[in-house]
């Protein structure tokens, strides 16, 4: 019989002899693992644009002009020494490209808009071909000294919705913030081409301090998007003093930057801004990206470092003639943005602006673009079509009808083939209860901007033009008998008149009873047409109970727009 001792000294060797034989098949397997891996080649994602890499097997490159042959990678590379070196006559550009006549006219015009380019962006452009996409959209031509019908300076209008200078307060809860009039390089059709590329208009730190008042006194706005010119242009502390000053500012949500940096100048987003950028989240950054010629590989490693440090990246594109007006061209264009991770936004109508004539393509085709992306191409790679109203009315959308016709309980649409549906609307609906929702109670006010939602929401009932109650009054200066304004205050909506009379003001009539006397308008507001003043009694009618006034010796009949009826 076997000791205890002796008993347990047998159970601990071979616990030990079971472990020395896991470690060694751990061992085993681990080496033949590494053996397996080194014997394979690494897996490369060759989908990504931002690792394509060139015959030289180093990351790929685009063609570089031959005038900048010789520049050291590390200059060509800095974005300073592309700033620095940026063409802009007709002597510099023609050692670059072939210039037509029509293109030496445009450069050689005194009152030219300003010409800059980097010596990345024109080298993309073919030096051969006057119809470049690239070429055509910063090589100037004469035809931008032709006016058309409805151009204007400023055809958004706005400087006129500026309360300071440089902050556009268009919509209710977000403004434009232009932080400079310089960009890397200019685009012939620039909407704000009456200030950007004018040094004599640009912004300085007093005027930036101007908006970010303004912004620190207006609780309604949340969103900020801050342009130019193009902000990314200007000194890297400046830049940052203008972030942080919106993120002092508590009820400022998002931050967008509005850029054609990394279009015209890549080399610009560095590991520097990136970091930058990380520190201001949440915020976005869109591009403006119009042909696919312009992203290339420097473009698809700098969208790269944006996505990596947080930006969620969109493009917003212009429909411009001879240059994108085309379906095929937008389809490619969509494709190549999203697999660089960059969301189709806009697809914006060319403004009204002076110099951009020879741009502007018939809103047709505008539509007929969108019918061949919609349905034809991912959803999220379809972007809005717009026109951004001239006179300052902001974006509006415009796109195909696919509803086709509906009735009380059903609606007619078609889809992208021209496949026609029904969709049956349900019988009943259990309405949104506003009253217990807390969205509905804490909606962020929009004073006089609620438009058509105001309309659906019940605030008013009807939206007057200007002055369209001075020319129906029809030259009346005083309320004659009939024209009571209690009678046209809506019952539970709102109105520009008045306020909404709420149900238990008015009290239902049963058979008997007599006609409740009319309320008179509520002080608080005034009736459309004044009633004539206490201090100067109404002259004694000149017409019988029942009569219509009739008019005096010498007076017209009648008046619209001060002619005679």
């Amino acid at each position: 019989m076997r000791s205890p001792s002796l008993h347990g000294h047998g159970c601990r060797t071979h616990e030990e002899r079971a472990r020395l034989d896991a470690q060694e098949i751990k061992t085993a397997v681990a080496r033949q693992d590494a053996e397996r891996a080194a014997a394979e080649p690494p897996f490369v994602n060759r989908r990504d644009p931002a690792l394509a890499v060139g015959p030289d097997g180093r990351p790929a490159v685009s063609r570089r002009a031959p005038l900048w042959a010789d520049i050291p990678d590390e200059n060509w590379n800095d974005w300073r020494w592309q700033l620095s070196h940026r063409v802009n006559d007709l002597e510099e550009i023609e050692q670059v490209l072939n210039l037509t006549d029509e293109e030496r006219e445009g450069l050689s015009a005194p009152d030219k808009f300003r010409v800059d380019i980097t010596p990345y962006f024109i080298s993309l452009i073919d030096p051969d071909d006057p119809n470049d996409p690239i070429r055509r959209q910063v090589i100037p031509l004469g035809r931008e000294q032709q006016a058309f019908t409805a151009m204007m300076e400023d055809s958004l209008a706005e400087d006129r919705h500026s309360p300071v200078p440089g902050l556009v307060h268009r919509y209710p809860d977000r403004v434009l913030m232009l932080v400079t009039t310089q960009c890397a390089s200019y685009c012939r059709y620039c909407t704000r081409s009456r200030i950007v590329g004018d040094p004599t208009q640009n912004f300085n730190r007093k005027d930036h301090e101007a908006q970010l008042d303004y912004l620190r006194r207006t609780p309604q706005v949340r969103d900020v998007l801050i342009s130019g010119g193009d902000g990314l242009t200007l000194a890297p502390k400046l830049f940052e003093s203008i972030l942080r000053g919106l993120r002092e500012i508590s009820h400022i949500e998002i931050i967008r930057i509005g850029s054609r940096v990394p279009v015209f100048l890549p080399q610009r987003i560095d590991d520097e801004l990136c970091a930058t950028l990380e520190k201001y989240h949440p915020l976005w950054i869109n591009l403006h990206f119009n042909h696919p010629n312009e992203i290339t590989p420097e473009v698809s490693r700098a969208v790269d470092k944006l996505t990596k440090a947080g930006l969620p990246v969109g493009n917003q594109s212009v429909l411009l003639a001879g240059v994108n007006d085309c379906v095929h061209i937008q389809r490619a264009l969509v494709h190549r943005l999203v697999e660089n991770r960059i969301r189709p936004y806009y697809l914006y109508q060319c403004d009204l602006v002076e110099g951009s004539g020879h741009f502007r393509t018939p809103v047709g085709k505008g539509l007929e673009i969108m019918e061949g992306l919609r349905g034809h191409t991912s959803g999220y790679a379809v972007p809005t079509y717009v026109i951004d109203a001239p006179g300052g009315g902001g974006k509006i959308p415009v796109m195909p009808n696919y509803l086709i016709s509906y009735s009380d309980h059903k609606v007619v649409l078609r889809n992208y083939e021209g496949y026609i549906t029904t969709y049956e609307e349900p019988p009943t609906y259990d309405r949104h209860d506003e009253a217990s929702c807390r969205f509905c109670q804490s909606q962020r006010a929009e004073p006089g901007q609620s438009g058509v939602l105001g309309l659906l929401e019940g605030e008013r009932m009807w939206i007057e033009p200007k002055g369209f109650s001075e020319i129906h009054t029809r030259g009346n200066t005083e309320a004659h008998r009939l024209q009571d304004p209690s009678k046209w205050v809506p019952f539970g909506v709102g109105a520009i008149e008045g306020q909404a009379q709420a149900a238990g003001q008015l009290r239902v009539l049963e058979g008997g009873d007599p006609a409740p006397p009319v309320a008179p308008p509520s002080a608080a507001t005034p009736p459309a047409v004044a009633p004539p003043s206490a201090a100067t009694p109404p002259p004694k009618p000149e017409y019988g109970p029942g009569e219509e006034p009739r008019p005096r010796d010498g007076e017209p009949t009648g008046s619209a727009h001060g002619e005679l009826l």
